[in-house]
């Protein structure tokens, strides 16, 4: 779905979010509804099966490769927090585990493809999934802020305010603000590529060689040799005059 048949009032109806709720602190170490079906938050609220269920997860889809289980957490984690931020019921829901560095040198552009499609296909297929990392601050909500820009079809700005005023806590770190904003002009560039027929993309044609190249290149070869010869003349005749 994408805001380009809403009109501006629903649109930024969309993008402002439930204006009934009053933001606690308490909730940093709860999980917010970003859009449905998606939802974002700590690890802390990843650990507990009965939080999980309290979501709205009344039933288990049989995990396999197309249709995930009805709540598929997203594990993003800093390689150094693998021994603790890690999938707690591989048994009851179906994980995508993302080792990354929570530092402002971490490509986030190249991992995202992966991540898009899990949540894509659990969405599809009726899921919910939960993407954390370990304090929801920085690092996940990150993906999520690309995920909503492309989902939505909106600027950064307006993607970053819609995670935002869902999760106010959330405040990606300046590489990943960086990212974010190389990603808005990546997605619309292949919206605009996706708009055109194969047939009327543009291509880059090779040039057959032809006999008259070939020709060319023997005359360039003919007049490079001479001098070649001369330089090899003029240093035979300088050793000489020695």
């Amino acid at each position: 779905m994408s805001t380009a048949h809403m009109s501006e009032e629903e649109m930024r109806s969309v993008i402002q979010g439930p204006v009934d709720i009053e933001w606690r602190y308490e909730m940093r170490r709860e999980c917010q509804e970003i859009l449905p079906g998606l939802l974002l938050g700590p690890f802390v609220a990843s650990k507990s099966l009965e939080t999980l269920l309290s979501l709205g997860v009344t039933h288990m889809y049989a995990r396999s490769a197309t249709r995930p289980s009805a709540f598929d957490p997203v594990c993003i984690r800093d390689a150094k927090e693998a021994f603790s931020v890690k999938p707690r019921f591989p048994e009851r829901f179906t994980y995508m585990t993302l080792d990354v560095e929570d530092n402002e040198e971490q490509n986030l552009i190249r991992l995202f493809p992966a991540a898009k499609n899990f949540i894509d296909t659990a969405i599809q297929h009726g899921g919910r999934v939960l993407v954390h990392c370990n304090g929801g601050i920085s690092l996940s909500p990150a993906f999520v802020v690309m995920f909503v820009m492309q989902h939505y079809q909106l600027s950064w700005e307006d993607a970053l305010h819609l995670v935002q005023n869902r999760r106010y806590c959330i405040s990606p770190n300046g590489g990943f603000l960086t990212q974010i904003k190389e990603y808005e002009a990546i997605y619309k560039a292949n919206v605009a590529l996706a708009a055109f027929p194969p047939s009327q993309r543009p291509t880059v044609a090779r040039r057959k060689r032809s006999d008259d190249d070939e020709e060319d290149d023997e005359r360039l070869d003919d007049r490079k040799r001479p001098l070649m010869q001369n330089d090899s003349f003029d240093e035979d005749a300088m050793a000489m005059d020695t």
